[in-house]
């Protein structure tokens, strides 16, 4: 059992979760499609939590692995003008995680965070574990209570 941010907010909050570890492999660029990949599981199951700034403050959206997160759609969710990537090194200080490990949940800034409709369409979905090799697999609506987060369409192609 892992000792991460992530498991243990889980764990505190009585939220039942898999914990679905894998080899990284270091050379790895696609961190999402190598956790499916090792995993067996679909692509389509597996979410990457993003960091972007809306209007100067930062905020999460967590997506397929399969696409990407479209930047009008998370500021419209959450009532923002425009959104942008955040800078990957702010991304990890104000997560407490790093670029390929950043979870969704326990992060020691909590974000405001938009979860991708299509969640709903499996039975559980695996994000980060908070860490590289490390992914976590649960029901979509118990990602949505760690996180305090809302659902919508905000992935993109």
């Amino acid at each position: 059992m892992s000792g991460t941010p992530a498991t243990t907010a889980l764990r505190a909050a009585g939220i039942p979760f898999l914990e679905r570890a894998y080899a990284h492999d270091p050379r790895a660029r696609g961190f999402g499609l190598e956790a499916a990949e090792a995993l067996g599981v679909e692509p389509e199951r597996v979410f990457k939590t993003l960091l972007a700034e809306l209007d100067g403050e930062l905020v999460v959206g967590v997506v397929p692995v399969t696409g990407t997160l479209d930047l009008k759609a998370l500021a419209a969710a959450l009532g923002g003008r425009r959104a942008a990537m955040a800078e990957p090194r702010l991304a990890e200080r104000r997560t407490g995680y790093v670029v390929g490990g950043i979870s969704p949940i326990g992060q020691r800034t909590r974000h405001r965070t938009v979860v991708d409709e299509t969640a709903e369409l499996w039975d559980a979905v695996l994000v980060s574990g908070g860490r590289r090799g490390l992914d976590l697999e649960l029901a979509p609506a118990d990602l949505v209570a760690a996180t305090g987060a809302i659902l919508a369409a905000i992935a993109g192609p």
